[in-house]
């Protein structure tokens, strides 16, 4: 991010609240005597500016409902579950550990930080009464939402065969893999930050290197049983409303993401806040018109969802690193050749054999590479801000310097996503199979993982096809589809039962009254031999049914709840390898 973004610093108040410095004149690092914490990197955070940055920090939170809504429509429907508590797990433990010790990593003045990693202000809780609490509280709350971000990015590749348990081990250390090259970039400490990289909005720090973990995470997952026997068509979506709907959810967040990175709106900063919202927009159009063409193209003219989709999303992450840097008709650019380099990356990845459910690693990995590259082309020199040190890009006549400087930025950050991600698989993978069991794989995650059974999905299929290799089914074998009460059900049955009761019960009244006359016995054929057969039995919600001056001694109630002629039938195991209906 640039200068004046809080991944750059917790800022503090310059001088006092009543006579401000201007930007231009402030020196970095100065410590503060009322404060508890050594401010890196000296900033002016006025109330507008706190107000504008928490409020971009709940809208950043509305992401994760749109990458949630997005995989779980991309998955198939016994999985949908499966994914969205993996988004869930991603704030609860990865927010947990940016907390305990990942904005330390990035953002911490101990005496151990080096130009690798920043050492210090874990833990972070300032008390009352320091004099920069509000600002420190601010600062943290808009890193946790870029931090979350980055982590979910990864939970769309590893879907439909990661095991919930190593994935949720994964969440809680992934914290690690962001923070350290967040440091890099944005914090004073990081030789990229030192070097003059520029990334206003995390097309490097949080889209480049959550999709290089995801790419990391997909291959050494492998792909999903079957995925490639039919060749690398891809699959049929689960639910391509939600994919729609959480693309406008990001689109929505992503507003957010990139105007709230101007870390305030006093100053001419509401400008730029302004500036980003559009070419973040106009970056967008292009994107989805090229893989709108491309797709039309592809198809015979058709429109593939998930091209329009990976697109528009491609165009944002490719306009994030520099939203505020650009003129209208560079945004399109950028955005369009962001998109059209996914939907070309996405089946490219496929013949490698790396199986991304969601297409995360073309989305956020390659597009990420480009968007940081393309500040390095495009970028304006955005006075009074020093956003870019007072660099332009290479087209803007800055020489080759910014863009050298961001190639190498790319690299590194990609090099970083990839190793890291592999280790740390590894090493979890010692300790918790990472790939699901193959039978729990067909079953589906939402059924094995969350005891949630969907109907009409094919496991009795699945069931019938384990059955002969005797895999123990035990523990799901009576688990209710969802949807239905049990307890209803079960009401309902007894309602029959007892109607049909009643019914045998009138027949034999009907023929043991009529005169003897009427009864046509054959010879040698007695009372005792005659069948009595019901009446063809109604339902006891769309009939009436007589009221009876003796039935069973006058022991029938209205109440079902009391009817004496039904018995505590003892309920039958089901044979878990046996298919039952779904």
């Amino acid at each position: 991010m640039c200068t004046f973004h809080p991944i750059l610093s917790i800022l503090a108040v310059v001088n006092s609240s009543t006579n401000r410095t201007d930007m231009s004149n402030v020196t970095v690092g100065v410590a503060r005597n009322h404060s508890n914490y050594v401010i890196p990197g000296l900033y002016d955070l006025s109330v507008e500016d706190t107000n504008w940055v928490l409020t971009s920090s709940f809208i950043i939170f509305t992401m994760q409902t749109g990458f949630g809504m997005l995989e779980s429509g991309c998955v198939s429907i016994k999985n949908e579950v499966n994914i969205m508590m993996k988004n869930v797990i991603d704030i609860v433990l990865g927010g947990f550990t940016y907390w305990l010790f990942g904005y330390g990593m990035s953002f911490g003045r101990g005496p151990l930080s080096n130009p690798f990693i920043a050492i210090g202000d874990f833990l972070l809780d300032p008390p009352v009464g320091d004099a920069l609490m509000g600002q420190i509280f601010a600062a943290f709350l808009f890193q946790l939402s870029f931090a979350t971000t980055a982590t979910t990015i990864v939970s769309g590749a590893m879907a439909e065969r990661c095991n919930f348990k190593a994935y949720c081990l994964f969440s809680f250390l992934n914290t690690a893999v962001y923070c350290i090259p967040a440091g890099w970039v944005w914090g004073e400490h990081g030789f990229l930050n030192k070097l003059g990289a520029v990334d206003i909005a995390g097309s490097g720090p949080v889209h480049l290197i959550g999709g290089a973990s995801a790419f990391a995470s997909a291959a050494m997952l492998g792909p999903r049983l079957g995925r490639y026997s039919e060749g690398i068509d891809p699959l049929p979506l689960g639910n391509p409303v939600n994919a729609c709907m959480g693309l406008f959810v990001l689109w929505w967040g992503w507003l957010a993401f990139n105007s709230g990175s101007t870390y305030g709106v006093s100053g001419a900063k509401w400008q730029y806040a302004a500036r980003a919202a559009v070419m973040t927009m106009m970056g967008s159009f292009g994107g989805g018109f090229i893989s709108s063409i491309y797709s039309f193209w592809r198809h015979g003219g058709g429109m593939d969802i998930m091209d329009l989709i990976n697109g528009v999303l491609g165009s944002l992450v490719s306009i994030t690193a520099g939203c505020f840097l650009y003129r209208a008709w560079e945004a399109l650019v950028i955005g369009a050749i962001g998109s059209l380099l996914c939907v070309l990356a996405m089946p490219l990845f496929d013949r490698m054999g790396v199986d991304d459910p969601v297409g995360a690693s073309a989305v956020h990995g390659v597009c990420g590479i480009w968007g940081v590259i393309a500040v390095g082309l495009f970028s304006d020199n955005p006075i009074p801000l020093d956003t870019t040190n007072g660099r332009s890009g290479l087209f803007k006549g800055g020489g080759w310097y910014l863009l050298g400087i961001q190639t190498l930025s790319a690299f590194c950050l990609a090099c970083w996503g990839i190793c890291s991600t592999c280790l740390l698989l590894f090493v979890i993978n010692k300790i918790i199979p990472i790939r699901m069991d193959p039978h729990e794989e067909l079953l589906g995650a939402d059924l094995t993982e969350h005891r949630i059974r969907h109907s009409q999905i094919g496991l009795s299929r699945a069931i019938s096809a384990l059955a002969p290799i005797k895999v123990d089914l035990k523990d799901i074998a009576g688990i209710q589809p969802i949807g239905i009460n049990p307890g209803h059900e079960r009401s309902i049955d007894q309602l029959r039962a007892a109607e049909d009761k009643l019914q045998q019960w009138q027949s034999y009244l009907d023929q043991v009254s009529a005169p003897r006359a009427n009864l046509k016995m054959d010879a040698g054929q007695s009372h005792a031999d005659i069948t009595f057969k019901p009446r063809t039995a109604g339902n006891v919600f769309s009939r009436r049914i007589p009221a009876r001056k003796s039935i069973s001694g006058g022991l029938y109630r209205p109440n079902n709840s009391e009817l004496p002629v039904i018995s505590q039938a003892p309920k039958l195991e089901k044979d878990p390898n046996f298919a039952w209906v779904d």
